[in-house]
């Protein structure tokens, strides 16, 4: 469904992503893992069309986006990891705008802008602006949007950021269900527990390029490790966190120059 062939994205001549290839099948949960700075975020703009490759091409349906990007979003959800909302709107406001720029008709707009609303134990906040949210509310408001048109591919950044515990299982149930239902999942996020358990595949990026794309199973069976985050962490030649924090626990405790 979705496809990116050999896409790479550099600023002023900085490579920020390098030759990245994948393809994202429906009913498929793709996990896209990576340290800051990897190139995870320059890839999301890619393919939800906000900027183009520097070289290579994103297809959706074989055809490349940015032959038709209207008809290509009209069938993308978005939930980014930032909150970006008009503030001064109410939650059932922002669904509405959200559903008329979709072009929905408007009996059907309030229909489902409400029953997610209430689904999403927003009911009694649906005529509150958006400023009143919480953070955890408006990731909530975020993601009704991004479902409201019923997409095809969804692509979900960080989209735990704030959820409160109820609300971040009820994420987990519908990722299932989605899948289910045929939608194609790029999934961001660095909770990997959540995406070891949710993911079918994971693709791990390394200064701007893939270094891993297989099954989380596949992955810490092959490189005989316990979990996908030890996997991670040697991938991606993370820091030694527990040496780290021990280093900054002495540092604290210095109490002469």
């Amino acid at each position: 469904m979705l496809e990116l062939r050999d896409v790479s994205k550099s600023y002023r001549s900085i490579p920020a992503v390098q030759d990245v290839s994948f393809t994202l099948k429906a009913g498929e949960i793709l996990g896209y893992l990576g340290p800051n700075g990897s190139g995870k975020s320059t890839t999301v703009k890619m393919v939800i069309g906000m900027i183009q490759p520097s070289k290579g091409k994103v297809f959706f349906a074989g055809k490349n986006i940015h032959d038709d990007l209207a008809s290509y979003r009209a069938q993308l959800g978005y939930v980014p990891e930032e909150a970006q909302v008009y503030n001064h709107l109410s939650g059932l406001e922002y669904l509405q705008l959200v559903g008329r720029l979709r072009g929905m008709q408007e009996k059907l707009i309030e229909r489902k802008a409400r029953e997610l609303l209430h689904l999403l134990s927003l009911e009694a906040a649906q005529y509150s602006a958006l400023s009143d949210y919480s953070k955890g509310m408006k990731q909530r408001v975020l993601i009704a949007a991004a479902l409201l048109h019923d997409p095809r591919l969804i692509v979900f950044d960080e989209p735990l950021s704030g959820l409160d515990a109820t609300s971040a299982r009820l994420f987990k149930d519908l990722l299932g269900l989605l899948a289910r239902e045929g939608k194609a999942i790029l999934y961001i996020s660095h909770v990997m527990e959540v995406v070891e358990r949710v993911c079918n595949r994971v693709i791990v990026l390394a200064k701007g390029k893939v270094v891993a794309d297989a099954a989380p199973d596949d992955l810490t069976r092959l490189m005989e490790l316990p979990t996908l985050e030890s996997v991670f962490a040697q991938l991606v030649q993370q820091t030694d966190t527990a040496r780290v924090a021990q280093q900054m626990v002495e540092v604290m405790k210095v109490h002469h120059a």
